[in-house]
């Protein structure tokens, strides 16, 4: 049985990660840089489903953004 403030070893969004109390600068650029990785392969992707013919809508869908959004940030 759960009691209050139980939460079955799940870890919230606000738990500090393990190495960032110890190294946050580090841990900071680690992040910025797998942000940028992530931005660089949505960007390939989104450029292979357009060239698949796949409509602004279905990408839009796919990101989780309205179809002006996912125009707006990758329709170069």
């Amino acid at each position: 049985m759960l009691h209050r403030g139980q939460n079955w070893g799940v870890k919230s969004a606000t738990d500090p990660l393990p190495d960032a109390s110890e190294h946050p600068i580090a841990e900071l650029r680690r992040i910025v840089e797998q942000q940028r990785e992530l931005e660089r392969k949505a960007d390939v992707l989104v450029r292979a489903a357009r060239n698949q013919g796949h409509s602004w809508e279905s990408i839009a869908n796919a990101l989780g953004v309205s179809k002006q959004a996912a125009h707006k940030k990758f329709g170069k």
